[in-house]
């Protein structure tokens, strides 16, 4: 059954990755980007990174909808929903894309692949942030906390009102 569902979300994240540069408008881009990285959060949480796979998914979605939210603000065309072209230079994208996809998939089949050794660690996800971080976790959650507080304190000086003024 995971096999099946590892499948499913596969191709939705590479079908709704390709519809990106298929969809003829900003707002649909959007939504199918977002869809894309949806599945790759589900295929974080298929495999037991739960941490990762909630973190994908929760940050993909606030950005793609604060995305959505500029466009209907900002966009000269009401909520990027008019035709438009999402590629440039066709030709030249193509022939990039395609080199750099024959050259991923020689490099997997002319790789060659480690044996695991050992078990898999018994939380992955303390595995994983030690293994990315090491002795620096600390600090990188106490610079998160204060990047957090650097982009609210930015908000708030930004605006012109204060809280009380209508």
């Amino acid at each position: 059954m995971e096999a099946v569902v590892f499948w499913v979300l596969a191709a939705g994240a590479v079908g709704t990755g390709a519809a990106v540069f298929v969809v003829d408008s900003m707002a649909r881009a959007t939504f199918s980007l977002l869809a894309s990285f949806l599945c790759a959060g589900g295929e974080l949480l298929l495999v037991g990174l739960r941490y990762l796979g909630v973190l994908v998914v929760l940050m993909m979605i606030m950005e793609m909808l604060v995305m959505a939210v500029f466009m209907v603000m900002y966009m000269m065309n009401p909520a990027g929903l008019m035709p438009m072209s999402m590629t440039h230079n066709r030709r030249g994208a193509l022939a990039v894309a395609g080199g750099a996809f024959a050259a991923l998939a020689a490099g997997i089949l002319a790789v060659p692949w480690p044996e695991r050794r050992g078990r898999p660690p018994r939380d992955p996800t303390v595995a994983l942030g030690d293994a990315v971080m090491g002795s620096s976790m600390l600090v990188m959650m106490v610079i998160g906390v204060a990047i957090l507080a650097t982009m609210i304190a930015t908000v708030v000086l930004a605006t012109h009102r204060g809280r009380y003024d209508a």
